[in-house]
């Protein structure tokens, strides 16, 4: 019988609505979600870890990680690249994500620019298929991925929100050192 995944629960309000943050008991980050997309996280998460149960447990501020969003989220946009994560997935999904971390706070790439710069430009798809997959949203910039025309696309939060982070990021980055 596998043993249980412990995994550390916090929520943070923000002004696009509450964050849940999920972290193992290393401090990496597994998920991070909208409170009102709580099912697709666990879906994401079950998925994922489909070989262990996991366990979520309430904690304050666990790593210090609600401090570190809520800093993003009063412009310190840069407070989270250091933040380190650890999520289950695919080698290709893996290497999306790492991509998406490689995009610049401020500035958005299209699938297929992100396809390219993962050295598989025929996989826009697949790579469209990952970024939908990344169970770490804004820490693993996701939202940062826009449409081939410049148009906002698919964002698992929703557009409003993804419009939100890009304008958020655009103002900040310019004022924050990287």
């Amino acid at each position: 019988m596998p043993n249980n995944l412990l995994f550390l629960t916090d929520t943070l309000a923000t002004p696009i609505g509450d964050l849940v943050l999920i972290c193992d008991e290393e401090g990496r980050l597994r998920a991070a979600d909208w409170a009102d997309y709580a099912p697709r996280m666990h879906r994401l998460l079950a998925r994922h870890y489909r070989t262990q149960p996991v366990t979520l447990t309430p904690a304050r501020n666990p790593f210090g990680l609600r401090s570190a969003m809520a800093a993003y989220f009063d412009g310190h946009i840069h407070s989270i690249d250091s933040l380190s994560v650890a999520t289950e997935g695919t080698a290709f999904q893996k290497s999306v994500w790492q991509g998406l971390r490689s995009i610049e706070a401020g500035q958005t790439i299209s699938y297929a620019g992100l396809a390219m710069r993962l050295g598989k430009p025929l996989a826009i798809r697949a790579v469209g298929l990952a970024n939908g997959a990344n169970p770490i949203g804004i820490i693993v910039p996701c939202h940062r991925v826009i449409g081939a025309n410049g148009s906002l696309t698919g964002y698992g939060g929703g557009l409003e929100r993804k419009r939100w982070l890009l304008h958020h990021e655009q103002t900040h980055a310019e004022r924050a050192p990287a």
